[in-house]
């Protein structure tokens, strides 16, 4: 007998739902302007950022070296498994809610909770990551105009408490020092009233964002390749295959956004052919770029002065390029302040999509009478994301993000092998090729870059997990709208 928290929403009433008038959109998205999308989503804090981590690591975790090209390039070809499960379900179910919609078609209600709360970690924790970096950038930023920040009102917790002269400097309360990264409080206030408001964006917007983007990423290449020391590549794997994989298990964080462009499926002129093309192809440059920003990264200092919130700045004042450094500190700026508006944007509808399922309170899915946007789980993520962007590291951040975001991959990619069982009639625009193989690849290479991420992060994603289990027993599977006689069901094995 199958177990109602298995039971399956049916993919016609999802389907048929997208069809309402109301819930209509445009189908303009071609696969130029689904590939800028990707681009757009993937290039921020990751390559601008945990490049430098990994390669130089730190006392939880041996650094990569100059073979994180290898991390990039192993990292690339999980994230691409992933892609052609993603690209199925998206052309299948060509619906926004991306992968909490596949899970509920494919896994069960109980599932879409577990991916729908996971997804907490990729966006609005990720998004946590993101204001750091921006943060680091935007100090050096400042720096170029000769304005410096009060030690106290730009650092986190673990730095101040590391570090007797910030701890000296800060002002006291009670006798306690207070200390918070301004910066990146600032920018997360002003994308979520931005957002509160109400932004419109289009395709041509965000590609000018890309060109900005890709213009400072290749300038830094051109630039910096005149500078590179053959020496300072060896030892090119100082760590052996473990600082190589620990280094693809922190990278992964620079390939977050991919799965974005599937939340475009229902503005896509053509998913069969324009959401594999969109993903496939902006992995590929993404991979590109950041192998050749890598090797001259890594060739322009050693790998172990690489250890900043900001290594490709760091790197070039290092070789007195300020000029250059200030360049990309505002090319930094700009691409990581879209990256924060395309997930803060993004974290909202999962919890306004959970609540019209009625997973979450009905208040989450209230929407603005004037501005017509989800406000009220717009400021939730955004006073949370603020909140947690003010004291934490950016390492642990990016590191709870990419064990959510993992898990996640594995969801959808066993979605893939239950919907072909459960439903092998049904129409697939796009096909993943050799299912259950490519999925199954896709789980094994998602476990092993878990399986290298700190123990630590393992009993955070514990804890995130059980409170979530929680939270769906005390609410969700009570006031889940399945249990409703006006949506069908379906049970696990039917």
């Amino acid at each position: 007998m199958s177990s109602p928290l298995f039971k399956r929403k049916t993919l016609d009433d999802i389907l048929g739902e997208a069809r309402k008038p109301e819930h209509q959109l445009k189908r303009v998205l071609g696969p130029v302007s689904l590939t800028a999308l990707g681009i757009g989503a993937i290039i921020g804090a990751g390559i601008f950022a945990t490049t430098g981590t990994a390669a130089a690591g730190d006392s939880l975790r041996p650094g990569a070296g100059p073979a994180l090209i290898l991390s990039y390039f192993l990292t690339a070809v999980a994230c691409g498994f992933c892609a052609l499960c993603y690209a199925e379900l998206a052309s299948m179910i060509p619906i926004s809610g991306s992968a909490y919609t596949y899970a509920y078609a494919t896994l069960g209600e109980l599932i879409a909770w577990v991916i729908g709360w996971d997804l907490i970690l990729e966006y609005a924790v990720g998004n946590v990551a993101v204001a750091v970096s921006w943060s680091g950038y935007f100090q050096d930023l400042l720096h170029g105009f000769g304005v410096e920040l009060p030690r106290w009102l730009t650092t986190n917790y673990n730095t101040a408490m590391s570090s007797p002269d910030i701890l000296a400097a800060a002002p006291h309360l009670f006798g306690m020092p207070i200390f918070i990264n301004l910066p990146a409080v600032f920018i997360v206030a002003a994308i979520t009233v931005l957002l509160v408001v109400g932004i419109k964006e289009s395709a041509n917007f965000n590609s000018v964002i890309v060109a900005i983007k890709l213009a400072v990423v290749i300038g830094f290449v051109v630039v910096g390749v005149k500078y590179v020391r053959p020496e300072h590549w060896h030892p090119f794997m100082p760590n052996g295959m473990h600082g190589v994989l620990t280094g693809a298990s922190l990278v992964f964080f620079a390939y977050i956004g991919f799965d974005a462009v599937s939340t475009t499926a229902e503005e896509a002129r053509n998913p069969q052919r324009d959401m594999p093309i969109g993903m496939i192809t902006s992995l590929i440059i993404c991979t590109v770029l950041y192998v050749a920003v890598t090797a001259v990264l890594t060739g322009i200092v050693p790998y172990k002065q690489l250890g900043t919130a900001e290594p490709l700045t760091t790197a070039l004042r290092l070789i007195n390029l300020n000029w250059a450094s200030g360049i990309v500190a505002f090319g930094a700026v700009i691409a990581m302040t879209a990256v924060l508006l395309v997930f803060q944007m993004g974290q909202p509808r999962i919890f306004f999509s959970m609540s019209r399922d009625g997973l979450l309170p009905k208040k989450f899915a209230h929407v603005h009478p004037r501005f017509r946007t989800p406000h009220v789980t717009t400021i939730i993520t955004g006073v949370g994301v603020a909140s947690f962007a003010a004291f934490v590291d950016i390492n642990s951040a990016v590191e709870f993000t990419n064990i959510g975001t993992l898990f996640a991959f594995i969801l959808v990619s066993a979605g893939v092998i239950v919907l072909r069982r459960i439903d092998p009639e049904r129409p697939r625009p796009f096909r993943c090729p050799w299912v259950p193989v490519v999925p199954i690849l896709s789980i094994i290479c998602c476990l092993i870059l878990m399986c290298y991420l700190p123990w630590i992060t393992w009993l955070r994603f514990i804890g995130w997990f059980l409170i979530g289990i929680v939270i769906y027993f005390l609410y969700g599977r009570i006031n889940s709208k399945l249990r409703s006689n006006n949506v069908t069901v379906s049970a696990e094995g039917d």
